[in-house]
């Protein structure tokens, strides 16, 4: 049973973490209809800021935390505004071409800028000091990071349910067209779903770095694809779902590999084999609406 419990508090602390990434790329994917590529590199950079803002400056651990969520906001605002806002009108494999375009600019601007050797995560205590909860030991890390995401979840449902600006959200979610005649600015809502996914991308960097410290230019390539399967699992565009998704994508990894040591090696494996059998199953994914064909 204790090791059952060890294994369950590892599944929920990787799931969560899988769930904080999610559910910024299922935010753009819901009101812009787009699969963000470059999701995992804002992840990666965020990485980099972390450890240049307390390694390089001397930034006490929570001014770094912060000025990182920030700067990586204000990264998917600029990303937004010059890459995806000129083709708004184009059609969709253009605009689809262009998140893969920036997916590939940043990460060659961090191996021209940091290097490709790799870095170590800059650790804190408060996260990573390990405590032993009835015999199930475990960072604190896994303590915080699903409390960090039912906070950020819920706090996204409030915005999205209760505000002017989460009811513009679902507005350009329906229709261009049918938001601009209702006088919704179309470039600030979108600019502010970019704005708040990739800071939920910059909360993922910094847990997801005090877990696997290691950084590298191509640090964001499997996290990016592990969310994006988090995402189609729960329900691509549903934000509820991409949580349900990341703890289920965690709980399989975590679950698999621990009845199978042998199998370790194949981990990632256990995703896109989760994520088939999801598509062949039940393609809109575990909390998705059936989408309706137009006329």
């Amino acid at each position: 049973m204790s090791v059952f419990l060890q294994q369950l508090a590892n599944a929920l602390c990787v799931g969560s973490l899988y769930a904080l990434l999610a559910i910024g790329y299922t935010m753009v994917y819901g009101v812009l209809r787009l699969i963000n590529f470059a999701h995992g590199e804002i992840f990666m950079m965020a990485m980099y800021i972390v450890f240049y803002g307390i390694g390089l400056f001397m930034l006490p651990w929570y001014l770094g935390f912060f000025l990182t969520i920030v700067i990586t906001a204000l990264l998917g605002v600029l990303s937004e505004r010059f890459a995806y806002r000129p083709l708004r009108n184009a059609p969709r494999i253009s605009v689809l071409i262009s998140a893969i375009g920036v997916s590939y600019f940043l990460q060659n601007l961090a191996t021209v800028v940091f290097g490709g050797r790799p870095l170590t995560f800059p650790q804190v205590a408060l996260f990573t000091d390990v405590i032993d909860l009835g015999g199930v030991k475990m960072q604190r890390l896994g303590i915080l990071v699903p409390i960090i995401a039912a906070a950020l979840l819920i706090a996204l449902m409030f915005l999205i349910k209760k505000t002017r600006t989460g009811l513009a959200m679902r507005a350009v979610a329906r229709s261009y067209d049918a938001s601009r005649l209702m006088g919704i600015d179309l470039n600030r809502t979108i600019a502010v779903t970019f704005l708040i996914g990739s800071a939920m991308a910059g909360v993922g960097a910094i847990m997801w770095g005090m877990k696997y410290p290691q950084i590298s230019p191509t640090v964001g390539s499997m996290p990016g694809i592990k969310c994006f399967i988090a995402a189609v699992l729960g329900g691509i565009g549903n934000t509820t779902g991409a949580v349900l998704g990341g703890l289920l994508l965690g709980f399989v990894e975590i679950m698999l590999v621990a009845v199978w040591p042998d199998l370790s090696g194949y981990r990632d494996a256990f995703a896109f084999v989760l994520l088939i059998v999801v598509l062949l199953v039940k393609p809109t994914g575990l909390l998705g609406e059936k989408a309706t064909e137009k006329v």
